[in-house]
């Protein structure tokens, strides 16, 4: 088994897009969707959506963003850390600093601070559009593969 992806349902696609982007993942591929098919997979009447596939350069696992034009629905951007759920995504880079500097130019903010985690990681959470989070997560000490 392996995760695909993770679906993200955003108001602003193009923003969050490139907060992705700026992230470091790569854009796969952007669709439109719509049709009985849609409407019976999402159990949703007259589905509108637009897509786009992000993978890390990895290319395991992926975000699909899903931007729905019909039905909408408004949403809570700026829930707390700790409300139940899927609150964020985690990725591993490799120069934090760098990193967030990319993701401040397109909208990103750091919840809490920058922090170290022991001697093994650095470690922070960024909230994107959307109130999209994700915590970066930089090794200190390189583990040999």
């Amino acid at each position: 088994m392996k995760l695909e992806h993770i679906g993200v349902v955003v108001h602003d696609l193009e923003a969050a897009k490139a907060f992705f982007i700026a992230l470091g993942l790569e854009l796969e591929g952007e669709a439109s969707l719509k049709g009985d098919t849609v409407d019976r997979l999402t159990g949703l009447e007259n589905v509108r959506t637009d897509i786009a596939v992000l993978r890390p350069p990895d290319g395991h696992g992926g975000v699909e963003l899903i931007k729905y034009h019909a039905p909408s629905r408004d949403g809570h951007s700026r829930v707390p850390m700790n409300t139940p759920g899927i609150r964020h995504f985690v990725f591993s880079i490799e120069d934090i600093e760098d990193v967030l500097e990319r993701l401040r130019a397109h909208g990103g903010e750091l919840v809490g601070e920058l922090v170290q985690y022991e001697d093994s990681y650095r470690l922070c959470y960024v909230r994107g559009p959307e109130g999209i989070t994700v915590e970066l997560a930089e090794a200190l000490v390189r583990r040999e593969a």
